[in-house]
């Protein structure tokens, strides 16, 4: 059974319909540039809401570990999303748990990975929410039980995904009614298609 997260929470509302519909993790933008951003206070008032045992996840773009970690202290996140390729020494300086995330061209950047919990998205110009799906075929025969998939999924599809053996799978773009405003509807039907098991 799948693990969910949820990003591109910009609302309360969102945040606790999402995890009554069964998410285990939420995502909070903190890049400015994306139409879901939010500021860390305004995290902050969501997730010092929120009930435990649900992950808050913040997304950082070509940030510094200070301020990765100011933002994750104000934000209240319990994980970071590291979207860019960090030096170590970066990533050493965290004072917050992080995943990185591989933003795959081709099947070599698969067989790359190395065994370590990965977040992995189909490459774009972008970063995050422009819906582009990776090709699964990358992913048959191989052990995935450490890859969270990003990228494309939705209600519809994210069955196909089953088969696989993710860790996880993460959302944003199809589960809305406009960029930063979720539907509920698409939400529960996303969840419970990924929470099903494999037949």
């Amino acid at each position: 059974m799948y693990k969910v997260k949820i990003c591109g929470i910009t609302s309360y509302h969102d945040a606790i319909m999402a995890v009554e519909a069964g998410a285990d993790a939420l995502g909070f933008v903190f890049y400015p540039q994306s139409p879901r951003y939010i500021s860390p206070q305004d995290a902050k008032n969501i997730i010092e809401r929120l009930p435990p045992f649900v992950e808050k996840v913040g997304l950082f773009v070509n940030e510094d570990a200070d301020t990765i970690n100011a933002i994750s202290q104000q934000s209240g996140i319990t994980l970071a999303q590291i979207h860019f390729e960090a030096p170590q020494e970066t990533l050493d300086e965290l004072r917050v748990p992080y995943i990185m995330v591989t933003r795959a061209k081709s099947e070599d950047d698969i067989a790359e990975l190395d065994g370590r919990y990965r977040l992995v998205d189909a490459y774009c110009e972008a970063y995050g929410g422009m819906g582009k799906r990776l090709n699964l075929d990358w992913f048959k025969g191989k052990d995935n039980r450490h890859i969270i998939l990003a990228g494309g999924l939705s209600p519809e599809n994210v069955h196909e995904t089953l088969q696989y053996g993710f860790y996880g799978v993460d959302v944003s773009s199809s589960v809305e009614k406009e960029k930063g405003v979720k539907d509920p509807e698409k939400v529960r039907t996303f969840i419970a298609n990924a929470k099903k098991s494999a037949t």
